[in-house]
């Protein structure tokens, strides 16, 4: 794969994702305009998050059934046409719906991922899937910088014009440089794709246990990157929209270290990755929390987090696209669909513990959360330490059709 291809699928999947987090910075000014409170102002983060989690288990694993290249396109166009919608909504329950749907189709860049795993020489996947979910991580982290540089320019609605723009532009390069791609699915039906994609949960005990550290992970991340706008408008901080929108700059950081963690997987580190990562996760709630008054503690929690987060993400998705390549698309539906399930449950529970336990609240609900990873990786070892130690013709628990997608 061409080091253009590659640069420009990362970029793809990072414009696709940024649509589903332009709000954050502006939840305060979005709220005002429209007339409502922090709360319900903060439940645009959650609708972007289900809406994601919806398309991740309803749409990705298409890409094992239709030409992928075609499904990619399609969903970046529609992804622009909803982005169109929040630019001019009148009120808040428009705003909601559009940013649910725009997050529904926005899982064209999770068509676009395990794309690049596919089109990767088996040597160099880790890398190359570690390249594109940078991507992905900057554009996550940067739609709150660039969100709030908008934001002063033109208000919030010129981040939506902007980014529906650019989604179009993705679609028309997307359409001229992917190759042709076709599914695997053999020509099954959707409802079976969809009970496939359901049975690798009972099939899969890796994917289980991933599944589980991945949505702590990311319900940990979304506490942050929620509550942290609420943080920044009052005293200490008193900063504007823009100026919290730099923080996403911080948060990229942690995010570049993803091609570290795919090159360090492809060397036979990825467990160790994974492990380090979830400490880094808990530890770096410490210094989240001193940064209530403490702006260099807060940089510092900040960026351990986004980089303890991206490398425990990294190794797991390393380690799931090894399972099975023909149903690689329905694994990574999956997971994904597990972790923003996660994300979403954590941005719903850093609202109300806000309202309810301030900054505190909030660092004592992230540290509990990042500790399940702890436990979870824990336990993940220790089961497949036992299951290396059964006998040799200890029969497998994955019978063939537990990937069919036949209906």
């Amino acid at each position: 794969m061409s080091r253009g291809l590659l640069l420009l699928m990362s970029v793809a999947t990072g414009l696709a994702v940024a649509g589903n987090y332009f709000a954050q910075p502006l939840l305060d000014l979005i709220g005002r305009e429209l007339g409502i409170g922090p709360s319900p102002a903060a439940l645009v983060v959650t609708a972007a998050q289900a809406g994601y989690a919806l398309g991740l288990i309803l749409l990705v694993p298409l890409g094992d059934l239709v030409e992928r290249r075609r499904l990619a396109v399609s969903l970046y166009a529609a992804t622009a046409v909803f982005l169109l919608v929040s630019a001019v909504a009148p009120n808040g329950t428009v705003l909601l719906a559009s940013t649910a749907l725009t997050a529904l189709t926005s899982v064209g860049a999770q068509i676009v991922v395990p794309f690049a795993a596919t089109l990767a020489d088996p040597a160099e996947r880790g890398r190359v899937v570690g390249t594109v979910m940078t991507g992905l991580m900057l554009g996550l982290l940067l739609a709150r910088t660039a969100s709030g540089a908008l934001s002063e320019l033109g208000g919030w609605r010129t981040v939506y014009w902007v980014n529906a723009v650019l989604m179009v532009l993705m679609a028309v390069l997307l359409r001229v440089f992917l190759p042709r791609l076709g599914g695997d699915g053999g020509g099954g039906s959707y409802l079976g794709l969809l009970r496939s994609t359901m049975a690798m949960f009972r099939y899969e005990p890796l994917l289980r246990w991933r599944a589980g550290i991945g949505a702590l992970s990311l319900a940990s991340f979304s506490v942050l990157w929620t509550a942290l706008t609420f943080l920044l408008v009052q005293p200490p901080y008193g900063w504007s929209e823009s100026a919290i929108g730099l923080f996403g700059l911080a948060g990229a950081v942690g995010a570049l270290t993803a091609m570290v963690a795919g090159r360090l997987a492809d060397r036979g580190y990825v467990q160790i990755v994974t492990g380090v990562g979830t400490v880094l996760l808990l530890s770096s709630w410490a210094a989240i929390a001193a940064g209530s008054s403490s702006l260099v503690w807060l940089l510092a929690g900040v960026i351990t987090l986004d980089l303890a987060h991206q490398a425990v993400l990294n190794s797991s998705q390393n380690v799931l696209y090894a399972l099975r390549p023909e149903a690689r698309n329905r694994i990574n539906s999956a997971f994904m669909t597990s972790l923003f399930v996660g994300g979403a449950v954590g941005s719903a529970l850093a609202s109300a513990v806000w309202a309810y336990g301030g900054w505190t609240g909030v660092c004592v609900l992230g540290a509990t959360l990042s500790a399940g990873t702890v436990v979870l990786w824990t336990l993940e070892r220790v089961t497949a330490g036992r299951a290396a130690r059964k006998p040799a013709n200890t029969p497998a628990d994955t019978p063939a059709h537990a990937v069919s997608t036949e209906g």
